[in-house]
Order: C-alpha cells, then sequence, then structure tokens
C-alpha cells in the first residue's frame, strides 16, 4: 500500500496492489476532523460508480466518526488498468482477491478498529460475498440500495426487462470482448467476465460466478455476519423486493432491514440518496454502535 500526496487534512490517497497482477485500486481515507475514528467504513462502489460520486456520504460517515475508505473498484474511477478485451474478472476476482487486499490495507492502517464494508449496488452483493466466504474479515455489512438482480424480484414487467437488458449487456460484452458502456452510456467500461457473473444471477437468482472454486450459495446460507440493509424509496434498480431476496440469502445473519426515504417529497431512488445522506451516515452510525 502506498500513500500519495496528502491533498486536504482530513483526506489522503491509496493505491493498493491487487496481488499477483500489474493493477492497483485506487482508494480516497476521509477521518474525521476533530477527533480519532473509532470505526473503519469501507465504502464499495455500485457498477460503473466511481468512488468519488461518494464523497459527501463519505463525509457525512466521518462526521459520526468512522474513518472512510472509499474504493474506485477495478478498473473504475482511478483504478487501473482499464477493462479491455484480455481482462477476465467477474464476482469471484472481486470477492476473493480485491476485496481481500483492501481489508488487508484497511488493517494495516487502522490496527484493531471495527470495520464494516458498505456496500452500494453490485458493492453490495460483492460486500455479502466476500464476509460468507471469509468469515470474521469484516465486523459487519452494510447494504445500500443493494439487492439481488434475480428477475423475479423485480415487480410487473420490469422483471421480464431487466432480464432482457442483463442478457444484452452480456452478449454485447462477449461480441466486443468487454462492455463499452462508457460510449454507450451505462455502467462505464467493464469486465465481460463481470457482465456475464450479473445476467447469470438476475436469469437464476444464484450466485454462482465463472471461475468460482467455492459455493456462494452455501457459504451464503451458513454467513453469521451482522447485516444492515437500507432500501431506498423510488428505487427501480433495487426495489424493496429485490433487497428482501438478497437478505433471504444470509438466513443465519442477524439482518436489520431499513426503508428509507418513504414519506420524502422526492424519493431517495437508487443514485439520488447520495446527495441527502445524513440521515444514512446516521442509521449506520447507531446500528454499527449497537454491535459493540
Amino acid at each position: 500500500m502506498s500513500t500519495g500526496r496528502r491533498e486536504d487534512p482530513a483526506v489522503e490517497r491509496l493505491a493498493i496492489p491487487v496481488p499477483g497482477l500489474p493493477a492497483t485500486l485506487a482508494a480516497t481515507v476521509t477521518v474525521p476532523e476533530r477527533t480519532a475514528p473509532d470505526a473503519v467504513a469501507v465504502l464499495w462502489p455500485a457498477l460503473g460508480v466511481k468512488a468519488d460520486h461518494y464523497r459527501a456520504f463519505a463525509a457525512e460517515l466521518a462526521r459520526t466518526g468512522f474513518a472512510v475508505v472509499a474504493v474506485d473498484l477495478r478498473g473504475q474511477g482511478a483504478s487501473r488498468p482499464r477493462p479491455g478485451r484480455a481482462t477476465r474478472h467477474g464476482y469471484h476476482e472481486l470477492a476473493t482477491v480485491d476485496w481481500p487486499a483492501v481489508l488487508r490495507a484497511v488493517r494495516d492502517r487502522f490496527g484493531t478498529l471495527p470495520v464494516h464494508s458498505v456496500g452500494h449496488s453490485l458493492g453490495g452483493q460483492l460486500s455479502l460475498l466476500h464476509a460468507a466466504a471469509h468469515p470474521g474479515a469484516v465486523d459487519g455489512v452494510v447494504l445500500v440500495a443493494a439487492g439481488s438482480v434475480d428477475h423475479r424480484g423485480f415487480p410487473g414487467l420490469h422483471g421480464p426487462r431487466v432480464l432482457a437488458a442483463t442478457h444484452l449487456t452480456a452478449a454485447v460484452a462477449g461480441a466486443v470482448g468487454y462492455w463499452p458502456g462508457d460510449r454507450l452510456g451505462f455502467a462505464g467500461r467493464q469486465s465481460a467476465v463481470l457482465l456475464r457473473d450479473w445476467a447469470r444471477i438476475c436469469r437464476t437468482g444464484r450466485f454462482e460466478p465463472a471461475g468460482a472454486d467455492r459455493d456462494y450459495e452455501a457459504l451464503l446460507a451458513g454467513a453469521t455476519v451482522p447485516v444492515l440493509a437500507v432500501s431506498m424509496a423510488g428505487d427501480r434498480l433495487a426495489p424493496v423486493p429485490a433487497v428482501d431476496r438478497l437478505c433471504a440469502k444470509v438466513p443465519a445473519a442477524p439482518v436489520t432491514r431499513h426503508h428509507h426515504g418513504a414519506d420524502a417529497a422526492r424519493p431517495p431512488d437508487h443514485f439520488r440518496w447520495v446527495r441527502d445522506s445524513g440521515a444514512i451516515a446516521d442509521r449506520i452510525r447507531a446500528w454499527a454502535d449497537a454491535l459493540r
């Protein structure tokens, strides 16, 4: 782990090597301004979303006493290299290589402080897979607008549309060699393997990523990591049934459910919640404190 130039008294930049690859994961660390942190929130983005998108959310979490490590997923944002035709990572590699690499760096940086994975959408799915495959690696998992992409978790005609959309993106990614979302305006540039894993979950409802050397469904069923799952009013990409389907994957885990923004004049939806995330940060803080 190497640190770059310190740009702000409360913020630092990190470059975390990906083991066995000529690749690095970029991360931004935000710490409370006036007190030492008493816990760490590792913030994992949604598909194709840069870590910088969560800057306001990271500041709110830091306000409550967390040190926040916001990570650009492999090939996204400032992480390198960008996905191309030779890229072969999917859910399995992210959950078993990238997540552990970042958490090792976090433990090196913050010692014995409690560490929680806070994952938005895809980041939440992968955080749950990582925690199931690595018991004890984190003290808790927070799912923010993160649901199963199983098409049966979407109401009405939205389910078939999601099924068609995920398989179309997977087919295009397979034909091109990667998903050119940076040119098509959806989900950024992505590994074809990752998109095929995503489409498989949508079709089957099961986490069976390509190249996996373990049974993730069985690992999830036996996971006991504490989970806070926050769904968002107006969220068409992770509606309440989809969030509940993801939570149902971990029947042995203590799951706390919260639905956010039902009384808001403008529902927070899948992405807009980041703009006004103080209440969500407070909810996460209270949940983390209750685990102690």
